[in-house]
């Protein structure tokens, strides 16, 4: 199955027939996608009303710089400023942690939306495009985070992805522009970036989002598209039984397994049961690729939301500005 992303901020008549397909799933929305909270609504309606079947529909909005829809929504702070308060005030902090999920999860909700991609878990060690998006260093740390993160979440009624399995965060290289390397062992990983996953897990996590780094001691390929993480590891050893997406295939990381067609295949044979293709001009190809291939396509039922939870609603509802309010007085307009 692919979730797919779209041009702009109206669907095109090519797009239109593109949700008509089988294969698609779901679409995810970007920065290109937005113009308002009215029209990301609109959209959300339209992609619905265009699909002959429920499709989930799902944004990164993480916090900091990584927060599609702006203007309307509420500032996040990014998740890396929790660390500090946690030094001062455990307890404090994972409670805002909590309130920081709640508000993402409902101001995504109330636009139609059923996704977004969170909570970040890997390690805060340094990598490129990882950055302020972790939580800590400490893989205890984000442990705890992530258990409160998936807490808020659910709260709402959003489903939580932990990203990116197994851990992208101490790698220095940015998987979107480069390839990436782990040397570590399994046991190594076991002891520090995998233990929030563990964590995440255990607190009921729907979904898990994989990276495209290699961990040569464990596996020859990345991890996005090895049996070896996502049958033996991921679903064997840690018995997760949730939903498993790829990273974007349009990532330069993700070229080692070929073009758009050996990419889509890769993942899915190694146990993927998404693939996101988050650029419009791979999705022609990658539907090329899915012909006639047993798709599930009962995968994602469970992460489409039960209808928005509407505006009028969220901001009649104290706890929005309360949150807004703590989160900005706490953590500042770090964004």
């Amino acid at each position: 199955m692919l979730v797919i992303g779209v041009a702009g901020t109206e669907l095109t008549a090519q797009e239109r027939d593109w949700l008509q397909h089988d294969a698609v799933s779901g679409v995810i929305l970007f920065k290109r996608n937005f113009a308002s909270r009215q029209q990301i609504a609109e959209l959300s309606a339209a992609i619905r009303a265009a699909a002959p079947r429920p499709l989930l529909i799902c944004v990164d909005q993480e916090g900091g710089r990584v927060q599609r829809f702006r203007d309307g929504f509420s500032a996040l702070p990014p998740l890396q400023g929790f660390d500090s308060l946690y030094a001062q005030d455990p307890e404090a902090a994972l409670a805002l942690a909590e309130q920081h999920a709640w508000l993402m999860a409902s101001e995504v909700r109330a636009s139609g939306v059923d996704l977004s991609f969170a909570p970040v878990v890997d390690l805060g060690r340094g990598n490129r495009a990882i950055g302020d998006r972790a939580f800590s260093a400490d893989p205890e740390v984000v442990a705890a985070f992530t258990r409160a993160y998936v807490r808020g979440m659910h709260s709402v009624g959003m489903a939580a992805t932990l990203k990116h399995f197994p851990g992208h965060g101490s790698v220095l290289e940015d998987t979107h522009v480069a390839a990436a390397s782990d040397p570590r062992d399994l046991d190594a990983l076991r002891a520090l970036d995998l233990v929030p996953f563990v964590a995440g897990i255990d607190a009921g996590a729907d979904a898990v989002m994989m990276a495209h780094v290699v961990y040569p001691q464990v596996a020859p390929e990345p991890a996005g598209y090895s049996s070896r993480w996502i049958q033996q590891i991921l679903r064997g050893e840690m018995g997760f039984r949730g939903v498993v997406f790829s990273d974007d295939i349009g990532m330069a990381a993700s070229f080692s397994a070929g073009g758009v067609q050996a990419r889509v295949h890769a993942h899915l044979d190694a146990g993927c049961d998404v693939v996101l293709v988050c650029h419009p001009e791979l999705v022609d190809e990658a539907l090329r690729a899915v012909d006639g291939r047993p798709l599930n396509t009962a995968a994602l039922l469970g992460l489409i939301g039960r209808g928005a939870l509407g505006w009028d609603g969220l901001l009649a509802d104290a706890r929005h500005g309360t949150s807004q309010s703590r989160l900005l007085d706490t953590l500042g307009r770090n964004v």
